[in-house]
């Protein structure tokens, strides 16, 4: 459940030129060209997909499968048994696609799908939140210096120092559970900018040592257009990369915390939470656990395998 890529990249500018490669340019084009000739990018990318996908067609896939995410089906579980799932593979059928929860009979496939939402959401959200607090904070820091710099340098410390975890356990604990997600993306954020910001300063106090930014120094630019036209974009490079590292971490720390149950309350689905409460069944059905499991794992290696692909490009210079 890190909360941070640990990735420290070079900026993307050379001394005295700014060309960040135009949208649909041929740099952006070679990289393309480049990630659809790997085999695991283009499965990676094809899971992503998917993932979003059934995320965002959730309500359209269970009416398809006839089974909402809070429905139960008495009837697909066997109270002779305990509550285990009737059938092959935890009640695996054509009636239920991913067969059902034990104890309840709720359709798996239904939480599986609408479970992907609150991880993309959160994560994705967080990740976005993220990165502005990141950038707004590293470039004050880094092109600011000064106080500015020793301001924001220590809080950067202090939180990168401080036992996350720990603190969301009890914040997450303490707080109502409504808006739950909110809460969660909010919390992450709070201790996950640190990271990029650090690799943003260190890469601003580099790129305004330029020649470029000396030449718009010298006809007059100001600070804001310095910042936005001249340092922004060549950090671009660096912020795809290192946000495509930081959504798998993201997708693990929601996961974490509804599975120790202070992250997305019952009932409402969520992957972390599904397999904390498959742990008590998976001797007797394991599908129930591997499923969810499953989805999880390959989802984080999906980003994680692109955001490792991107900074290999980047780091070899393909990606301006």
């Amino acid at each position: 459940m890190a909360l941070s890529s640990g990735v420290d990249l070079e900026p993307s500018a050379r001394a005295g030129h700014r060309d960040p490669a135009p949208a649909g340019g041929p740099g952006r084009r070679a990289v393309l060209r480049v990630l659809r000739s790997d085999i695991a990018v283009v499965l990676s990318a094809g899971y992503i997909a998917l993932v979003l996908l059934a995320a965002v067609a959730a309500p359209l896939l269970v009416q398809v499968s006839g089974w909402g995410p809070y429905d139960f089906d008495q009837a697909a579980i066997d109270p002779n048994l305990g509550g285990l799932p009737v059938g092959w593979g935890g009640g695996i059928s054509a009636e239920h696609w991913f067969g059902v929860e034990p104890g309840s009979g709720r359709d798996i496939f239904a939480r599986i799908v609408y479970g992907a939402r609150v991880s993309m959401t959160v994560a994705l959200a967080a990740t976005a939140l993220t990165t502005v607090i990141a950038v707004v904070m590293g470039l004050l820091a880094g092109y600011h210096g000064g106080v500015v710099d020793l301001v924001i340098s220590r809080v950067m410390d202090f939180l990168m120092a401080f036992p996350a975890l720990i603190f969301m356990i009890a914040v997450l604990s303490a707080l109502p559970a409504e808006n739950r997600q909110l809460l969660l993306v909010v919390v992450i954020a709070v201790f996950g900018w640190p990271y990029l910001a650090r690799v943003v300063r260190s890469q601003t106090i580099s790129l305004t040592q330029r020649e470029f930014v000396e030449a718009a120094r010298a006809s007059g630019a100001g600070g804001w257009t310095i910042v936005f036209r001249e340092v922004l974009p060549n950090l671009r490079s660096t912020l795809v990369v290192m946000t495509t590292l930081a959504v798998p971490g993201y997708i693990g720390t929601e996961a974490g915390l509804s599975f120790l149950g202070v992250g997305v309350i019952p009932p409402t689905p969520s992957w972390g939470q599904m397999i904390a409460s498959s742990v008590s069944w998976y001797a007797v059905d394991p599908a129930y656990f591997l499923i969810p499991s499953v989805c999880l794992f390959l989802l984080v290696l999906s980003f994680t395998v692109l955001g490792d692909r991107l900074r290999t490009i980047t780091d070899s210079g393909e990606l301006r």
